[in-house]
């Protein structure tokens, strides 16, 4: 997989908080979700499913 844009959460702060980045273009080329801290980069992310990144953004809208 080459190296996807990363977009960080808007309620991420400028030193990264307790958030996390996903990569929208590969997801939708592919339909799985690559995921990783938005602390530290450097640790390698993950991919989920689009099922399984819906049902988790779904649950922290939710939340409120």
């Amino acid at each position: 997989m080459n190296e996807p844009e990363w977009t960080r959460s808007t309620y991420s702060n400028a030193s990264g908080g307790n958030c996390l980045e996903w990569a929208k273009g590969h997801a939708v080329a592919t339909g799985a979700i690559p995921i990783r801290d938005s602390k530290d980069t450097s640790i390698p992310g993950f991919t989920v499913s689009g099922s399984a990144w819906s049902t988790f953004v779904g649950s922290l809208k939710a939340q409120g």
